[in-house]
């Protein structure tokens, strides 16, 4: 059973950086589409970034430039570099992961998992990692 723990929230004042990690227990990364997700008071979780089985991400569009997502499989570790912060971006902060791998009748195959962005798409989630930026 893959277990998922963040850390590095906080608060800080706008235009400050965080960098939250979500280490996997129980399995590596590698073998797992990796994502961050959101979720603030009162509205829905939201796709952040999902990391693809080459390291690079893909982000949900009005965050790009200032949200870098890595991920280090040697320490079953990913990353979420947040810049420039702003006090919309307070909320909650999740990491989510799905096997990589799924079965279709006999056969295997494998996400594309710089394409889920949807909270639906995840089996594994962590227990969040609070994100506070004040102005």
């Amino acid at each position: 059973q893959l277990q998922l723990v963040e850390s590095g929230g906080g608060s800080v004042q706008s235009g400050g950086s965080l960098r939250l990690s979500c280490t996997a227990f129980g399995d590596t990364v590698q073998y797992y589409c990796m994502a961050w997700f959101r979720q603030a008071p009162g509205k829905e979780r939201e796709g952040v970034a999902a990391i693809d089985s080459d390291g690079r991400a893909n982000y949900t569009e009005y965050l790009k430039g200032r949200f870098t997502a890595s991920q280090d499989t040697a320490r079953s570790t990913v990353y979420l570099q947040m810049n420039s912060l702003k006090p919309e971006d307070t909320a909650m902060y999740y990491c989510a992961a799905i096997s990589r791998a799924y079965k279709s009748g006999l056969l295997y195959y494998l996400r594309h998992c710089g394409a889920l962005m949807s909270r639906d798409e995840y089996r594994y989630w962590g227990q969040g990692t609070q994100v506070t930026v004040s102005s």
